[in-house]
């Protein structure tokens, strides 16, 4: 189903994050965003985020160590020419993005989503998603207002986890996320 916001959605999804150069010809150590750790291969491309630019790189090799993934891209041949994109986000286009289950979301689709209670409360829009070991947590940008007897100011950040026991309802057509607010939450 393609969604209203589609336009609204950003273009790239991340995949990971360069963490440091790794050997001497400009492999790169890094750290996967993604689920499927298996998306690295051998001749893909993929779009580097570096602090000025965004470049196309092909992965000319593959490596797997612990969580890391050491990929050998073919813009890089010395560890002083990848040193500076540490830290930048390895992307893939959406064409290229994992094909999504029934009730699977890209977590950057999230964002921006507003989010009301089971209710009918509006209670502020997804400012982000925090990956935590065990779920991902919603932060949301609270519109302010008093929900079960609790008094949220405007703009506080309100987090949500991502179980089903407080999201009920994503609805990506109408850009809004349905919640339980769970006692104590807030």
């Amino acid at each position: 189903m393609r969604s209203k916001r589609q336009a609204d959605m950003q273009d790239y999804l991340q995949v990971g994050v360069l963490t440091k150069p790794h050997g001497v010809r400009g492999a790169v150590k890094v750290f996967p965003t993604t689920d499927d750790r298996t998306r690295f291969k051998k001749g893909l491309t993929f779009y580097l985020k570096g602090k000025k630019e965004t470049k196309t790189v092909k992965v000319e090799n593959v490596q797997f160590f612990n969580q890391y993934v050491i990929l050998k891209l073919d813009c890089f041949t010395t560890p002083e020419e990848a040193a500076p994109y540490q830290g930048c986000a390895l992307l893939v286009d959406r064409e290229n993005a994992v094909k999504l289950e029934e009730d699977e979301y890209f977590l950057a689709d999230l964002e921006g989503m507003k989010v009301v209670t089971e209710e009918g409360i509006e209670l502020g829009v997804v400012d982000r998603v925090m990956p935590t070991g065990a779920n991902e947590v919603l932060i949301v940008r609270a519109f302010g207002g008093v929900f079960d007897g609790v008094e949220v100011p405007e703009g506080e950040e309100v987090l949500l986890p991502s179980i089903k026991e407080c999201i009920k309802r994503i609805d990506p057509g109408e850009g809004r996320i349905t919640v339980h607010i769970m006692p104590g939450l807030l």
